[in-house]
């Protein structure tokens, strides 16, 4: 751990103001924007630290929304989705509105409710150069698209591979019944495995064009 400036101290924990909740070091908080019209900014806690004067402050890592990061907001970003970027702030506690939880893709994808304190992370992002860690995805469906956690999937039972009804010409309703569910190319004779593409998820550019 760093060495704390003369003066100050590090703290364990904070308790914000006017809750019952209590901030410690690797939790996640939702930060007040400047512009009241956005929504809260999110981060996760690296250090919490007081000074003489008793004014505590935090130094965070900050989550990107896709809107906030150079590639913008693309098709199969979900609503709740974060990137956990390179970027650290120093901040005072005081903007802290509330906590979060952002929850790895995998355990998102299988929580029964999503709640409002709910969010999920699967690329790391550096925030100067627009660059995401991992940098491919898989692709699914005929669309060929990375899974989005807020569209309904249907399971193929020959290829396994997933897809969205309404690719597949069926509606929600009509592909919830189907049990087992068969793609064109498995119900069809000449059933052949397709294999699994992948997607590159930074901002395009030329040297950078999708492989299919």
């Amino acid at each position: 751990m760093a060495k704390t400036k003369p003066g100050k101290k590090d703290l364990d924990s904070y308790s914000i103001k006017g809750t019952n909740k209590v901030v410690r070091i690797g939790d996640c908080v939702l930060m007040r924007p400047s512009d009241s019209d956005k929504p809260p900014y999110v981060a996760k806690v690296d250090r919490i630290e007081v000074d003489h004067r008793n004014n505590v402050k935090v130094r965070v890592q900050w989550y990107y929304r896709p809107e906030e990061s150079i590639g913008g907001r693309r098709q199969f970003h979900g609503a709740k989705e974060l990137f956990l970027s390179d970027h650290y702030d120093l901040q005072s506690a005081h903007t802290i509105e509330g906590k979060c939880i952002v929850h790895s893709f995998k355990n998102y994808t299988k929580l029964e409710n999503v709640g409002p304190e709910d969010y999920f992370c699967r690329f790391d992002y550096k925030a100067a150069t627009g660059g995401f860690t991992p940098d491919r995805v898989a692709v699914y469906c005929k669309c060929e698209m990375p899974y989005n956690p807020d569209d309904l999937m249907v399971q193929c039972e020959g290829c396994k591979d997933w897809f969205h009804p309404n690719c597949m010409g069926m509606t929600i309703e009509e592909a919830k019944k189907l049990d087992p569910f068969l793609c064109s190319d498995c119900s069809s004779e000449d059933d052949v495995k397709r294999p699994l593409n992948s997607f590159h998820v930074e901002p395009k550019v030329e040297s950078k064009r999708r492989k299919r």
